[in-house]
């Protein structure tokens, strides 16, 4: 290897060992994001609608939509405790103490490239909220909040 080799590949490393870190992954495009859907979880194309749907009710605080989205019972952290949500209107009744509205915020503003895909589910707004397909692919769902 040359100098001149040796030098670029130094610097580089060093470049890359003082980068600041984000705690964000690289960069995904929605291409990505779809496929790596699809590849763990299937029905990419049906994540759409929901996804959607619960952007615009977070945005708009639209609870009894964003209760329609929901597997219940229902995981929720809130206010430092942990509730099993039964139902749609237990959710509804109790929507602003069990959805914050940093979450709200979060959620409302959440782009398809940014989502985080794993083996667990689908989650938004770094971990505010997950979904996941429920029944074997047949609708998905919100499966956990996380305020």
């Amino acid at each position: 290897m040359s100098r001149l080799s040796a030098a670029l590949l130094l610097a580089g490393a060093m470049l890359l060992a003082t980068a600041p870190f984000t705690g964000r992954a690289a960069a995904q495009s929605d291409n990505e994001v779809y496929d790596r859907i699809e590849e763990l979880h299937g029905d990419a194309a049906g994540f759409d609608r929901p996804l959607r749907q619960l952007v615009l009710a977070m945005r708009s605080g639209d609870a009894e939509t964003i209760a329609g989205l929901a597997e219940y019972p229902l995981t929720v952290k809130a206010n430092g405790e942990t509730y099993d949500v039964e139902n749609a209107e237990d959710f509804v009744e109790n929507f602003d103490d069990l959805v914050t509205p940093e979450t709200r915020r979060a959620v409302g503003r959440q782009q398809y490239q940014d989502l985080f895909v794993s083996s667990e589910g689908v989650m938004l707004a770094n971990g505010a909220v997950w979904m996941g397909a429920v029944c074997d692919e047949s609708h998905w769902a919100i499966t956990a909040i996380n305020n």
